[in-house]
């Protein structure tokens, strides 16, 4: 059975992204997470933002598709907007914060960091990734015409 993850990139007005400090972990990532069953990955990062951030949002677009094939593990990466509500603090989030891109912290979970520098780098392609335990990123382009 896969494992399925829906994150966002939101920006603010100057291109920082939003980034969420865990409350399980001194770690920071991107709003989001996994899929529940019964609910496409579009509606998981919907939710998934609104209880780690206190944010509606809209989806703009795909940005990209990762995938582990040495697990069962595959993410989405959406670029999202936000139309209402505002940053609360909450279970899941005890700091929420918006980066530059040579601001991420040290202690940024290392696939977010490379889906925010995709986006940075790549944002008019779709991103369509492997990820291998060694560290080793594969463009899927390869498997294309």
């Amino acid at each position: 059975m896969y494992l399925i993850g829906s994150f966002a990139i939101i920006l603010d007005d100057n291109s920082k992204v939003l980034l969420c400090l865990r409350t399980d972990k001194e770690v920071w990532n991107l709003p989001g997470g996994r899929v529940e069953l019964g609910e496409s990955p579009w509606a998981a990062v919907i939710r998934e933002v609104k209880e780690e951030t206190g944010l509606d949002v809209k989806i703009k677009k795909l940005l990209g598709i990762y995938s582990k094939p040495e697990k069962p593990d595959i993410v989405f990466s959406f670029l999202c907007q936000p139309v209402s509500g505002k940053l609360t603090l909450n279970n899941e989030a005890k700091d929420l914060r918006y980066f530059s891109l040579d601001e991420i912290p040290e202690n940024t979970l290392s696939k977010q960091v490379a889906i925010i520098k995709h986006y940075f780098t790549q944002k008019d392609e779709l991103i369509l990734m492997e990820y291998f335990d060694n560290g080793e990123e594969v463009s899927a382009s390869k498997y294309f015409d």
